[in-house]
């Protein structure tokens, strides 16, 4: 259920604000998504993997926490990022 290397550079690359950056929060909210996305497929065919669909419940949370604190900080930041995962609708 992990993100291998090359996953999350690509993921890095595709939604860090500077070159060096790596742990913005947008970064951390594109990382937390693809492990929803790849959480969410696992459970629809393993409907009884109750340990899983914690995790991913704490993993959903985590991320409307740090979408909630891009909201607060910057609107422009909260509404792109959430058109560019394709999240919220």
């Amino acid at each position: 259920m992990t993100l291998n290397t090359e996953a999350k550079q690509k993921i890095i690359n595709k939604h860090q604000t500077h070159g060096t950056d790596t742990g913005s929060v947008e970064v951390q909210v594109a990382m937390l998504s693809e492990r929803i996305n790849q959480l969410s497929k696992h459970l629809q065919s393993n409907n009884h993997d109750f340990s899983s669909r914690q995790g991913l419940l704490k993993m959903i949370g985590q991320r409307k926490r740090l979408l909630n604190y891009v909201k607060k900080q910057s609107e422009s930041r909260y509404s792109s990022l959430v058109t560019k995962l394709g999240i919220r609708g």
